[in-house]
Parts: structure tokens; C-alpha cells; sequence
């Protein structure tokens, strides 16, 4: 095993990552909606590719709904999901689990997962269900792994649930998107499933340098989206399953950070979130094979004002995102509405917001952002995930609260 030596961009940079991209006071003048949801000035004066790609009009939901805070009880969360008995699987950073029913109560703890490297960004972190998990009770997750050198990886495993006694049984490493680098930041981490039963994993490009130079790379797995079968292995007409020196396991590249990923539940398209630096978080749908251009092109700048790289926003064969926010949102997880409970929520994106603290409500149509609110911001809260259940949405917070939202 080999330790790649790596260094930090510098000691402000770590300081702004670790604190999830919080925003910088000063600010350049940018792009200007009145109607927009967004008010505050820019970082940057950089013109967005088309219309309606920033700062779309405001909307308001109009039918009754209550926000009940239900637990303040959670360590460090980082994923909800729902089980199929109505209650949630939590995942903690330090490397827990819990179990907790729907009013908010903990009703157990989940042994038997690794260990995790929990500094920094790390621990445990993203965790889903088996599409057959009701017959076969398979579990996956993503976590930080160290190794006896210090340097670390995001790693996926996973175990057979054994719900009576509340411990993950045969456990088994799966993936690791190498290189092993040092740093304790950017590890991306969410999983989902397909409808053919493969596994979408997304990680971050890690906030060093190289890790930067290496989400450009077919022969690295720092910056990507990857397609896995539940062994592992690349998924059957992955893009670049033939291609010498790439990792097959590769589905869609030049990606920073993404903690976001969720499937369109008409379309069947894959939408991720990810972070920017200082502005140009990003919306996007991922295809395969594409490239989502970081660190080449982007609408945000280094934390000091530097521009990245060339200072460019658009280069060809490279994505455009769909929707990207400057000042920053810091994406955590999101979900898409999958019922019509709240009929105008029907289909609409939800995306939990860290440093932005309200979770963000996309309208969307035809593949483009129309709409935007923003939900619970008088909570104060940095918003780490969102989970749809029965017509309601669940959201877990860095501070530890489980929050509820249904139609009054």
C-alpha cells in the first residue's frame, strides 16, 4: 500500500473547509434578482451561462404544513433513512448508529460497524438499504478509513443487519476510492441505488492540491461519481469500463465535493449537490461519462479571492451546472419529494443547507430550476441531511436535532 504525501492548499483554507465553506464578509458585487430569495451580494461579478441558472425568482409555499422538532438527542449526525417499520437509521460521525422511532425517541444502537477515522470531516457516514433488503436485511455505508500511516480514504462496506440483537454481521469492504491521502476533509459520501439494483457512491477530491489535479483523472478515485455492483465491481456499461488505466468503477468525473445525490422519481435521471469553494455550489444531473469540470472551470474563488486556475466558468466538454448558488448553501444531503401529501411539493428537490442553515426548495421543470424557497432558516441550524417518508420530510442537524415537516 502506498502513502501519498499531500499538503494542505493552506492553514485558512483547512480552517474554511473544516467549518463547511461558511461565507466570506467581503464580497464582490454580482448577479441581481429583486425577486430572487438571495440578496446578499456575490463573491464574485462572474455572468452566469444562461438564464435561470442563479438567483431564480423566490417562491412561497401556500398549503399549511407544521415543523415539529422531534429529538435534540443526536451525536454528530450525518445520514437519515427510513426503515421499512417507520422508524430511521441514523448514522453519528463517531462511528454509531442508532435506531429512532417516528415521534423522536432513540429505540436502539447499531454495533458492529469499523472503525472510523472521525477527525475532521470523517467518520461514519453515508448508509442505505439493500434494494431486496426486506428478504436478505443488507446494509451499505460509506466511512472514513485510516490506515497505520495516517493517511485515510472513503471506504464502503457492508453487513447483514440483524435486527433483533441491533449489530451488522459478516462485514466487508467493497470499495475504496484510492488514492490514500493525508487529510481529514472533502470526502463526499452518498449512496444510492439504481433501479437495476447498482450502487451510485460519490466522494470529494479530498481539499489538497493534488487531490484537485486528480478529480480531472481516469486513474484516481478523488472528485468522482462512481456506479458499483454490490460486490464492488463496476457496474455492467459504466463509461469507462474499457478504457486502459481508468478505474472501471468510474461514472462521471471533475466533481469537488458531493454529499448530495438523489434520483428523479419520474425521469429516473441522478441529480447531485455539491460544494463550491467561495460561491459556486452546484446543481447538477449526472450523466455518464461527462465531466463536471472541477477544478477547471467554476463560479466561485479560493477563500482568500484568488480566482482557480484560469478564472473560467464554461469550457467545452465540460458540464454546466444546472443551478449553482454564490453566496454558498453548503449542500449536505437531499431528498426529492416523492409524494403528493403537499401537492405543489410534488417532485420538488429538497436540499438540506449546512452553512446556509435553511433547507433549500427547488420547483423544478423540464430539468431547470424555476422556483426556490427556503424552509426552516428561523431554526438556526446547519441542516447536515433530508430523508422523504409517508408524505413527510425528516432532517437531521450538526447540532443533533431530528426535525419533521407534514401537511397541517
Amino acid at each position: 500500500m502506498h502513502t501519498y504525501q499531500v499538503k494542505f492548499i493552506s492553514i485558512c483554507t483547512l480552517f474554511v473547509f473544516a467549518t463547511a465553506c461558511s461565507t466570506h464578509n467581503k464580497a464582490k458585487k454580482g448577479t441581481v434578482n429583486t425577486n430572487a430569495v438571495e440578496q446578499r451580494s456575490a463573491n464574485t461579478d462572474y455572468k452566469p451561462a444562461f438564464a435561470g441558472q442563479t438567483r431564480i425568482d423566490s417562491i412561497k409555499t401556500t398549503t399549511p404544513y407544521t415543523v415539529e422538532k422531534l429529538s435534540d438527542k443526536l451525536n454528530r449526525p450525518w445520514a437519515i433513512i427510513p426503515l421499512p417499520n417507520n422508524q430511521f437509521l441514523i448514522t453519528q460521525k463517531d462511528g454509531e448508529a442508532v435506531i429512532m422511532d417516528s415521534l423522536g425517541k432513540i429505540v436502539n444502537k447499531v454495533s458492529g460497524f469499523p472503525a472510523v477515522d472521525s477527525d475532521g470531516q470523517g467518520g461514519l457516514l453515508d448508509i442505505t438499504l439493500d434494494p431486496a433488503y426486506a428478504t436478505n436485511k443488507m446494509l451499505y455505508w460509506s466511512y472514513a478509513e485510516k490506515t497505520n500511516c495516517d493517511s485515510n480514504l472513503m471506504a464502503v462496506a457492508k453487513g447483514r443487519f440483524d435486527e433483533k440483537n441491533c449489530i451488522v454481521n459478516d462485514v466487508k469492504v467493497i470499495f475504496r476510492a484510492t488514492p490514500y491521502t493525508k487529510s481529514t476533509l472533502h470526502y463526499g459520501s452518498r449512496l444510492i441505488f439504481d433501479k437495476d439494483g447498482h450502487l451510485f457512491v460519490s466522494t470529494g477530491e479530498r481539499s489538497v492540491l493534488e487531490g484537485r489535479a486528480q478529480a480531472q483523472l481516469l486513474s484516481a478515485g478523488l472528485g468522482k461519481i462512481f456506479k458499483i455492483t454490490t460486490d464492488g465491481a463496476a457496474a455492467p456499461g459504466n463509461p469507462f469500463i474499457t478504457q486502459k488505466e481508468a478505474m472501471p468503477q468510474i461514472y462521471a468525473y471533475g466533481i469537488r465535493n458531493c454529499q448530495s445525490l438523489d434520483i428523479h422519481p419520474v425521469t429516473g435521471d441522478l441529480w447531485e449537490a455539491e460544494f463550491g469553494p467561495r460561491g459556486g455550489d452546484e446543481l447538477n444531473i449526472i450523466k455518464p461519462g461527462k465531466n463536471y469540470g472541477w477544478p477547471v472551470i467554476t463560479y466561485g474563488i479560493e477563500y482568500g479571492g484568488d480566482k482557480i486556475g484560469d478564472g473560467i466558468q464554461q469550457k467545452e466538454g465540460m458540464e454546466q451546472p444546472i443551478y449553482y448558488w454564490d453566496p454558498t448553501l453548503s449542500p449536505g444531503g437531499m431528498s426529492f419529494y416523492k409524494g403528493n401529501a403537499i401537492p405543489e411539493w410534488e417532485n420538488n428537490l429538497f436540499i438540506s443547507g449546512l452553512s446556509g442553515q435553511h433547507i433549500c426548495r427547488l420547483l423544478i421543470k423540464n430539468n431547470k430550476v424555476v422556483g426556490e424557497e427556503r424552509l426552516l432558516k428561523d431554526k438556526n441550524e446547519r441542516f447536515r441531511d433530508i430523508a422523504y417518508s409517508n408524505g413527510m420530510l425528516f432532517a437531521v442537524t450538526d447540532g443533533g436535532s431530528l426535525y419533521r415537516i407534514k401537511k397541517k
